[in-house]
């Protein structure tokens, strides 16, 4: 299957690839789709779900497997090792996390069929998962490099400083792709500097702060640049494009890596990489674990750790005496301790790993590897 397969595959309906008659595989899915979408999943986990799940299909019915009860235990085996030996552009296996996710997504699907009566028993319950890889991140910048990231949009144009009241965004506060895109006016504080993320992963709500140069540009494109693009009525969505629409996440990614590339500090990433970053760059500044898992909205930094609730206050200010790029001139005062002592190398380690599981978890509907 070729990149171009790939892509014409993710982006054609699932009635398209495959029969959706009744008792189909492909209506089964169709059906479990719309079980997940009416629960409340999340638009992405339900993409993440309709891509891994409409490759296996298309697996399928290139055998001849049309119905869920001619998936068996053995079918499902040969479809692991199949996926384990695939080779996709230039030669690239898909790593342990791709097979693992894909291999998920096929046991919910069946364990959802069995829930309902379709199959006496799921035949995905027998399957041993990959062991998913704990991983530091690819790439992380240094507060020159990111500097010198932050630098390169032109700012004597509308479009370069949005862009560059974006970069700070990220870089400032370290929140996911997709929860940019859905910022409106209305989640920024310029005066308390914070910010609310809304429905973000999980849709959980929190708040974070922003530091002082990261406001300071938003507040010039806010005043300079948006009332430009708005277009009446207007839904107060804080980042416009030039068509004076909302970002798509491929069009933001694009845009991040652009500048990333014209940097020229050898190094690939974009939007994640900031999350890194500001992770990274905060625990170097001595921040405590419990603040950035709170800026992050995780809710656990490994699978033992439980998350603990921080104050948005108590939140900036250890932001602030952490994070680089938080004041608009760094003064000369004593940080103090940010935390109770040196954490263990171990939990950092798994802080940063589940950043790098994130950051291939939000590639899966945008490419694959």
């Amino acid at each position: 299957m070729t990149a171009l397969d790939r892509r014409r595959l993710r982006a054609r309906r699932i009635e398209d690839l495959v029969p959706v008659g009744p008792g189909t595989l492909g209506s089964w899915v169709l059906r479990y789709l719309d079980h997940q979408a009416s629960r409340g999943c999340s638009e992405h986990t339900i993409r993440g779900a309709s891509a891994h799940l409409r490759y296996f299909l298309v697996w399928a019915d290139e055998r001849g497997l049309v119905r869920p009860e001619e998936v068996t235990v053995s079918v499902l085996g040969r479809y692991q090792r199949w996926l384990f030996h695939y080779r996709g552009e230039h030669g690239r296996p898909l790593s342990f996390r791709s097979q693992h996710d894909r291999l998920g997504s096929v046991r919910r699907f069946f364990r959802w069929l069995a829930k309902n009566r379709v199959l006496e028993m799921s035949p995905a319950e027998l399957l041993e998962l990959p062991r998913v890889e704990r991983r530091l991140p690819r790439a992380v910048l240094t507060v020159a490099e990111a500097e010198r990231v932050l630098a390169q949009p032109d700012t004597t144009s509308a479009q370069g400083l949005r862009d560059r009241a974006i970069l700070e965004l990220l870089y400032s506060t370290g929140i996911r792709r997709q929860e940019l895109i859905g910022l409106s006016l209305y989640d920024l504080d310029v005066d308390g500097g914070g910010l609310a993320v809304r429905q973000g992963k999980g849709k959980k709500d929190r708040l974070v702060p922003v530091g002082e140069r990261a406001l300071a540009w938003l507040g010039r494109y806010l005043d300079q640049v948006r009332p430009e693009l708005a277009l009446e009525p207007d839904d107060g969505t804080l980042f416009l494009t030039g068509l004076r629409g909302r970002f798509s996440p491929d069009r933001l990614t694009k845009l991040v890596r652009g500048y990333v590339d014209a940097a020229g500090i050898g190094k690939r990433g974009s939007c994640h990489l900031f999350r890194h970053t500001m992770a990274t760059l905060m625990l170097e500044g001595g921040a405590d674990l419990r603040f950035i898992q709170a800026m992050l909205g995780h809710a656990d930094i490994s699978t033992t750790q439980i998350y603990t609730q921080v104050a948005i206050r108590q939140l900036k200010e250890v932001h602030e005496r952490t994070h680089p790029g938080a004041r608009l001139a760094r003064r000369a005062e004593a940080a103090g301790d940010a935390g109770d002592g040196d954490r263990p190398a171990p939990t950092a380690e798994a802080l940063l790993a589940t950043l790098d599981a994130e950051a291939d978890e939000e590639e899966v509907v945008s490419s694959d590897r």
